[in-house]
């Protein structure tokens, strides 16, 4: 079979989004290169991440790859991908240069160019990611391990969105919790979250592609017996009160239903929300405290933010 390695030339402000209509199109990973990581510094504390070729990376913005089969209706698809991104301005998300470029490449070098980009990552004082095909001893006798083949949906777990959401849950989850994962993806939080030790996870996506990803994701870590992974619209499949939701999505859509999470957490309990680029915190901030959230930490990576909001217990 051929493949076509699709590419997309815009900011990491829209990776997220453009990442999410790559894989509804039927990519079944994604490549992000961004011409940020190229020459930052970075902190030592949790180890090294990537040993980074300049040629890998753009002069200036990100570029988004997939790899789609190349079929007959391919024509078709590519424009479709071409048209949600460009709607992707109605909601206030820039995109850059938006320059969309088509190669192909043969099966055997698409089924392994795409893992060079990926090995372990020890992403906070406990989690590390390790792709599926990398051999890692822990580090640490309490070192939590989370296993992923970013192949299979929604990459490698280390987006800074997705590392600062581990973080919090890092921070804040107890062994009598029980959780929410909104837009769960890879499930990768889920399976933080259980190896913290909350005693249930409920996880839900709308994209099915997501649900099966991460209930493969959920199985290959073994805590399959305290998560559940549905198909499902924001908190639609949600029927009892919890302690925590966690949501990595997009800013404007949790402004959506913000008031719904109020409901659902306990009192006391809390809503973890990451997703957010900066110049949208304070937006995402005010709809967390109109619906009667109380701000309880602000974290920041790079561009991006999350905030830990806690529900009053009175």
């Amino acid at each position: 079979m051929k493949w076509s390695e699709l590419s997309i030339h815009t900011t990491s402000e829209a990776v997220e989004a453009i990442s999410n209509i790559l894989h509804e199109a039927g990519a079944s990973g994604v490549v992000i290169e961004d011409s940020e990581d190229y020459g930052k510094e970075r902190a030592d504390q949790f180890g090294e991440i990537y040993a980074l070729n300049p040629k890998d990376f753009p002069k200036d913005g990100v570029i988004v790859k997939a790899y789609l089969a190349e079929t007959s209706f391919l024509g078709e698809t590519v424009e479709e991908i071409k048209v949600a991104i460009n709607n992707l301005v109605n909601y206030d998300i820039n995109i850059g240069h938006n320059e969309v470029t088509i190669n192909e490449v043969n099966e055997e070098d698409w089924a392994t160019a795409w893992k060079k980009y990926y090995h372990p990552v020890k992403i906070s004082n406990r989690f590390t990611i390790v792709p599926t095909w990398e051999d890692y001893e822990p580090v640490n006798s309490d070192e939590l391990i989370i296993e992923l083949d970013p192949g299979m949906a929604f990459g490698t777990g280390t987006h800074p969105t997705t590392v600062l959401c581990l973080q919090a849950l890092e921070k804040t989850i107890k062994d009598t919790d029980s959780v929410v994962d909104v837009g769960t993806g890879s499930g990768v939080l889920a399976i933080g979250a259980a190896l913290l030790g909350a005693k249930h996870v409920h996880a839900l996506d709308l994209d099915e592609v997501a649900v099966r990803s991460a209930i493969e994701n959920v199985q290959l870590n073994k805590v399959e017996d305290s998560i559940d992974v549905m198909q499902g619209n924001l908190l639609d499949t949600v029927k009892e009160p919890t302690d925590v939701v966690v949501a990595n999505i997009l800013a404007e859509v949790i402004m959506t239903f913000t008031d719904d999470a109020y409901t659902i957490v306990k009192p006391g309990g809390l809503f973890i929300t990451s997703g957010i680029i900066e110049p949208k915190k304070d937006d995402v901030k005010a709809s967390l405290v109109k619906a009667g959230f109380i701000i309880e930490e602000v974290m920041m990576m790079e561009d991006w933010v999350a905030i830990i909001s806690r529900k009053s217990v009175n």
